[in-house]
């Protein structure tokens, strides 16, 4: 069996449903869709120099990989390479041809770092330690059954706070964007990410079509935007928490447990029946709160680098 690599050809619905299979197959954990493939690859920010790869044998997609350079970061030449094989097809190439490609597309828009991750099970370690990648930092995936679990119960806003939707922000997104450029500045990361682009993060996080402003809720103080969580479905039964956060000023009152418990409680009365998040194993508070909410760990990956000098 001939393994090739080429684009992803966003007007090829057999390649975005593909890659969509491969990835749910091999990460079940992280929300994607063919539409929010699509989306990815026409509204990117140009300086990420998005490049979806896709591993091809006897006309089925078996592996993906998902390029780009970090636009958002203070320091350039910092590149994403993360590549996904079908469990039923690893073994075959796929992976080093895939990572290969990437490489070469990144290095040729200047990369210094490349960054990837992995899986923390032995073979998938292994093969990136074969490429010259080395661990860094590690997360967490966790799963929370929503339809069977039990949630805390719902709380009143503490006085002086309200509890709104993503949706009532509709006409004056931006006090949301400044929000989720403060909370996601100080995140654990080997990346710093600086949201400086209103525009881009209109196209990259707001239009995005994963993105539920209906479901994410916002904890609002003295008429501005405090701690939110913001929500992503796949439009079926899954429910993800792209990001949950307070401001610095208001921290330590419980605003972000508030938000993300509104949020949840309404996805599972839309009939969500699971929900996903992720955490950097470092942040312990967030990961006390999700086992809180009842999540538990159900995967972890590894970040490995390989420095270019």
């Amino acid at each position: 069996m001939t393994v090739t690599v080429r684009d992803l050809r966003p007007d090829a619905r057999a390649d975005l449903e593909g890659f969509a299979r491969v990835r749910h197959d091999a990460l079940p954990f992280i929300l994607l869709t063919p539409d929010s493939l699509a989306h990815d690859l026409t509204r990117m920010h140009p300086d990420a120099h998005y490049r979806p790869l896709v591993a091809v044998a006897d006309g089925e997609v078996i592996g993906t990989a998902q390029v780009h350079l970090a636009h958002e970061s203070s320091e350039p030449g910092q590149g994403n390479v993360n590549v996904y094989v079908h469990p039923g097809h690893t073994r075959r190439g796929a992976g080093t041809l895939l990572v290969r490609a990437a490489e070469e597309h990144l290095t040729a828009h200047r990369a210094t770092r490349l960054l990837a991750w992995v899986l923390d099970e032995p073979g998938n370690r292994a093969f990136a330690e074969r490429h010259a990648y080395r661990a860094s930092r590690a997360a967490h995936f966790l799963r929370l059954d929503l339809a069977n679990g039990t949630l805390p119960p719902l709380q009143d806003p503490p006085p002086g706070v309200e509890l709104r939707t993503g949706s009532d922000f509709a006409d004056d997104p931006r006090p949301l964007f400044a929000l989720d450029a403060e909370t996601t500045a100080d995140e654990p990361s080997d990346v710093d990410k600086e949201f400086t682009d209103y525009e881009a993060w209109l196209e990259e996080t707001w239009r995005h079509p994963l993105f539920s402003p209906e479901l994410t809720s916002v904890a609002v103080v003295a008429g501005r935007p405090a701690a939110f969580s913001a929500a992503r479905t796949d439009s079926g039964t899954r429910y993800g928490t792209a990001m949950t956060g307070t401001a610095r000023a208001h921290r330590g009152q419980g605003l972000a447990k508030l938000a993300k418990n509104d949020s949840l409680h309404r996805a599972r009365a839309a009939g969500y029946t699971e929900a996903f998040t992720g955490n950097d194993t470092g942040n312990k508070p967030m990961i006390a709160i999700n086992e809180w909410f009842g999540y538990e760990i159900c995967a972890t990956e590894v970040r490995y680098v390989r420095e270019l000098g």
